[in-house]
């Protein structure tokens, strides 16, 4: 079974927006046709930093990600529940439901965010 990759937000801005902070490694992850996925999570976080004028971006985030055959994974009733069995290493809601996700459907995190290897995940 090959590996999933669920990208936190400041990967998928990076990689939108070309960003000199994106690492190699991180980039590879988009550019060798790896199985990548987006949280409706980070869908959320972009439309409100977006509309607050903290993020530019030109276009729709959902057109985008659908434009370059990238799927969406909602939000749903177990990630939910799993808020409440997390530790509290990182407090930003967002994450934590990224962490919840990654950890309930088993696939590994993007993410250049130190606090995350506090949990029990998969980095990449």
């Amino acid at each position: 079974m090959s590996r999933r990759y669920l990208v936190d937000t400041h990967i998928l801005l990076w990689v939108l927006n070309a960003d000199s902070r994106l690492s190699d490694h991180h980039r590879d992850i988009f550019l060798t046709g790896k199985d990548v996925i987006v949280s409706a999570v980070s869908v959320a976080e972009i439309a409100i930093k977006k509309s607050l004028g903290k993020v530019t971006l030109t276009g729709d985030i959902v057109d985008i990600l659908r434009s370059n055959g990238i799927p969406i994974l909602g939000v749903n009733e177990l990630h939910a529940a799993r808020l409440e069995h997390l530790p509290l290493h990182h407090r930003d809601p967002f994450d934590r439901l990224l962490i919840a996700q990654t950890q309930i459907e088993g696939l590994t995190l993007v993410s250049a965010d130190r606090q995350f290897s506090a949990y029990d995940v998969v980095l990449a």
